[in-house]
């Protein structure tokens, strides 16, 4: 298995990252020898926050009924008593202007069902991740989407509401960036200068090796700019 930790290091130490990056990985089945979720959350991308801050779990789909936006765009279907909330909850956003209805219909969703996910700190994940979610200021974003440029990494677009959507994107399309929007700053607490980005765990050696030097390059260019800015501002 690849070191994990070393990479969260290689992230951290090249980014300035603040937030621990998150690993995810969508199963067919519960994985043995991790930690079940017990309890309730309002939305999926809690579990982003919990991971970030260092807990290791799965969860099943049920532990994801309580957003249908989420659930959605996880291709968890919600049970019979609940199978109209995803309707009443896009009624409600398309009611204020939030959203048109058919915008729906080009939010990316994951291809199968999960049996479980597990989410965990990159560092500590006991398992391959199939997505690694990167949460901090737009400039670690930043240098993040230069390293995956100058990795040849595919993908590179970016997405606003809902966050949770950049899961199933990064999956298709390969690293997505995401500005999020109000529901997931409601439940994970990011901050107004903060976003996203979701890259495929499949790449994510890859992309962790050309962060120094974009890290060094931006030292370096920083320099150079603050220099001319010196020079040539009257």
């Amino acid at each position: 298995m690849i070191d994990y930790r070393q990479l969260e290091r290689q992230f951290a130490s090249n980014l300035g990252l603040v937030r621990r990056p998150i690993a995810m990985a969508m199963l067919s089945t519960p994985p043995a020898g991790v930690a079940k979720f017990e309890g309730t959350v309002p939305a999926g991308c809690t579990f982003w926050r919990m991971a970030s801050e260092g807990r290791t779990f799965f969860t099943v789909p049920s532990d994801h009924y309580n957003c249908a936006i989420g659930a959605h765009t996880h291709n968890i279907p919600l049970p019979p008593d609940r199978a109209t909330e995803l309707e009443a909850t896009l009624s409600f956003m398309t009611g204020i202007g939030y959203v048109r209805m058919e915008e729906v219909a080009d939010i990316p969703v994951l291809p199968t069902t999960p049996g479980a996910v597990v989410y965990a700190p990159l560092g500590d994940t006991p398992v391959d991740p199939d997505v690694v979610l990167f949460w901090g200021l737009a400039s670690r974003v930043m240098l993040l989407q230069e390293a995956a440029l100058r990795a040849g990494i595919s993908g590179l677009n970016t997405f606003g509401r809902p966050t949770c959507m950049a899961v199933p994107a990064a999956l298709a399309l390969g690293m997505v960036a995401s500005t999020g929007c109000v529901g997931n700053r409601a439940y994970t607490g990011a901050e107004e200068g903060e976003m996203y980005a979701a890259v495929p765990g499949k790449v994510l050696t890859r992309l962790a090796e050309t962060t120094a030097t974009i890290k060094s390059a931006n030292a370096q260019l920083m320099e150079y700019h603050q220099a001319r800015r010196k020079l040539l501002t009257a």
